[in-house]
């Protein structure tokens, strides 16, 4: 159960750790933080992605140590037996990154969900918002890494001649195929080799929520002959809207584990 519905975590606000994972495009000029301290959730607490990755690296959103991680999540005051609810209001669904550095450093994925269309489908279902700042108990948190669900560049270039594995990259087709420039300076154009492409927003319906799982085996059948394919990592710029395609293929194929190309073009694509 990956994803869950508003009126579940409303039913459920009390029982749950909810975290506020709303992280924007720079080129936005949007504050995530700012607009957490203005409004979110009841009991919310806030995921700051850019703080939370790695900081001894020029690439973006690269995942922590395991010994930072605990530190990050233990200042959160969250449990190891913590049921999980993330959520954004972003345009790039930023809470599925969350969700996916929580089940890479060991955490139950039972427990850990994202909230289905986010904050903008909560509020408008009218449901209550605060701005009131959730006082935190700090924990101490224990975990441990799934190493095999991050590739580096060395995997993704043996894999160019091996084919052990499938790389299905979430930016847009545009930026895919090259026609455009990357919004970030210092990159090239272009794709990994024998790469797929399915744009993240495919994945999501106007409202920003996700499409129904025909509509989502339709759009894996484009590039997969096997809907239950176990052997995908996902790429995309920075390694935020992987983590949606990691999501929404999840929902079809329960026996997949999440993999990601944590460099992903931001690391491929240096010039």
């Amino acid at each position: 159960m990956s994803l869950v519905e508003t009126d579940w975590l409303e039913k459920k606000i009390n029982d749950v750790k909810i975290i506020d994972c709303s992280w924007h495009m720079p080129q936005t000029q949007r504050d995530g933080y700012k607009e957490y301290k203005d409004q979110h959730i009841p009991n919310a607490i806030f995921f700051n992605l850019d703080d939370n990755s790695e900081k001894n690296t020029d690439l973006p959103h690269m995942l922590v140590s395991q010994n930072n991680w605990e530190k990050i999540v233990s200042k959160m005051g969250i449990k190891k037996n913590d049921e999980i609810i993330i959520y954004d209001n972003s345009d790039v669904i930023s809470s599925c990154r969350c969700w996916f550095n929580f089940i890479y450093f060991g955490h139950d994925p039972n427990l850990v969900h994202v909230l289905n269309g986010g904050l903008k489908k909560w509020m408008l279902e009218k449901k209550e918002i605060t701005n009131h700042l959730t006082n935190i108990k700090i924990s101490d948190y224990t975990s441990f890494e799934n190493k095999e669900f991050v590739k580096n560049k060395k995997f993704i270039d043996q894999n160019i001649n091996s084919q052990e594995f499938i790389v299905i990259d979430a930016r847009s087709k545009e930026r895919f195929e090259g026609k455009i420039p990357e919004p970030r300076k210092g990159l090239r154009s272009g794709n990994i080799k024998n790469s797929f492409c399915i744009p993240f927003n495919e994945c999501l319906n106007d409202d920003k929520t996700f499409k129904k799982k025909d509509d989502l085996k339709i759009i894996f059948k484009t590039c997969l002959k096997n809907i239950e394919e176990k052997n995908i990592v996902f790429s995309c710029g920075s390694g935020v809207t992987a983590c949606v395609l990691a999501l929404a293929y999840s929902l079809i194929n329960d026996k997949y584990h999440p993999c990601i190309y944590d460099g992903s073009w931001a690391e491929y694509g240096i010039i």
